[in-house]
């Protein structure tokens, strides 16, 4: 006679997918928010001429180093840990996502990892919540997976992307070609632009490759002097050329070793 306790149960007449069917759906996560200091607490909406989004390496690491700037507001992701995040002046290792004020320009640095699913409402909460610009200039890196082309790790290369709205006005970013015609653009980057659009706003997207190196540096600072801060009175602290060089050889070695 069988052994109804110990003996291997039949195989369930249901696929593994059915049965999550009836496992209740997870809890939705809380949206992002902008948390302002206690001083500049704000009710009204801020309305600068140029909100400049920094997610790539060479823009993250030139942006950093400009002064004099000043902390407006935090952007608050529920779902990442308040470790390693701080308010004050941004390190390479923090991974905040702090908005200053340059003068009339807003600039906002994108440190922490922002996962696609989450693209839309970080977009949302960065340009509908309280800051309302006139112009937005995104500041994002090529991903090879989704380029239609050859990309060249010695050579630096710039594109752009803008709305509808950009096209018919002067031109911002000047001197770039048009991101090519089957290449793809993903995550937070096109969530900005897509809301952009969708909100009638100013907004080009500009693409750089490759994420580090001496040349993709000097591309980023010379568009970034001579087309969208001129006229603004800043300096840059400290040798952050050199700073970015040597991040650079790092991160060429640690990409070695995993290869070798």
């Amino acid at each position: 006679m069988e052994d109804v306790i110990t003996e291997v149960p039949p195989p369930s007449r249901l696929l593994p997918e059915d049965l999550n069917n009836f496992t209740p759906p997870p809890s939705p996560l809380p949206s992002p928010f902008l948390v302002f200091p206690p001083l500049n607490s704000q009710n009204t909406h801020l309305r600068p001429s140029l909100l400049i989004i920094a997610m790539s390496s060479p823009s993250l690491h030139f942006l950093r180093h400009l002064t004099p700037k000043s902390l407006v507001c935090s952007l608050i992701l529920p779902e990442t840990p308040l470790a390693g995040i701080s308010a004050g002046p941004d390190s390479f290792s923090d991974k905040s996502c702090n908005v200053y004020a340059l003068g009339s320009v807003f600039i906002v640095l994108v440190q922490c990892h922002v996962i696609p699913e989450r693209a839309h409402a970080v977009a949302r909460a960065l340009l509908r919540e309280k800051i309302v610009p006139e112009r937005v200039l995104i500041l994002d890196s090529v991903q090879s997976r989704n380029f239609r082309g050859r990309l060249s790790r010695d050579e630096a290369v710039a594109f752009k992307l803008e709305t509808s709205v950009m096209k018919k006005s002067s031109f911002f970013v000047k001197g770039l070609g048009y991101y090519p015609s089957g290449s793809v653009v993903d995550g937070l980057g096109a969530a900005l632009l897509g809301l952009c659009e969708v909100m009638r706003i100013e907004g080009t997207l500009v693409m750089t490759w490759p994420d580090l190196g001496g040349p993709v540096m000097g591309l980023v600072k010379d568009l970034l002097v001579r087309d969208v801060l001129s006229g603004v009175e800043y300096s840059v602290d400290g040798d952050y050329e050199e700073e970015y060089l040597k991040l650079s050889r790092r991160k060429d070695r640690v990409d070695s070793d995993l290869y070798t």
